[in-house]
């Protein structure tokens, strides 16, 4: 399976999703091992009215759901994975009535695991809103890995 189709079935099973529909996430690029996406404001995803801020669940539902999907691109993992662990670290709020990205790196894969590294962010992804480490599961689909 080439990249274009890893990348065609990542973005396939995102949009298979309910959460990742319901909450209107958008793939906005995905090649070998990197994925980037959208999620656009919507104030039924605020978790405070008074700032207009979005609810932490929902950046970690996109930064989930990023992560997963570079892994399912990278060239030696196979069509589907699961989340193991996922450690998100918020260093500030979401600014009200931006869209929220996320970007996330599929660094490093072993027999039975995939090393994630994602951010957060809404205009600067220098500034992020969160970065997180994650690990995912891995189905083969190269040989001479190393683990």
């Amino acid at each position: 399976m080439d990249d274009q189709q890893k990348a065609r079935i990542a973005q396939q099973f995102i949009e298979a999703i309910p959460h990742s529909r319901a909450l209107g996430m958008e793939m906005v690029e995905i090649s070998a091992g990197i994925a980037t996406m959208k999620l656009a404001y919507d104030a039924r995803f605020v978790g405070d009215p008074k700032t207009g801020v979005l609810a932490g669940g929902v950046v970690t539902a996109l930064l989930d759901t990023c992560a997963g999907a570079s892994v399912m691109a990278h060239p030696e993992v196979g069509a589907a994975t699961a989340t193991l662990d996922l450690r998100i670290d918020y260093m500030r709020a979401a600014e009200p009535e931006r869209d929220l990205y996320a970007q996330a790196e599929c660094y490093r894969v072993t027999r039975s695991v995939a090393f994630v590294r994602a951010i957060a962010y809404t205009d600067d992804k220098d500034r992020p809103v969160a970065a997180a480490n994650g690990a995912f599961t891995v189905m083969s689909s190269a040989k001479g890995r190393s683990s």
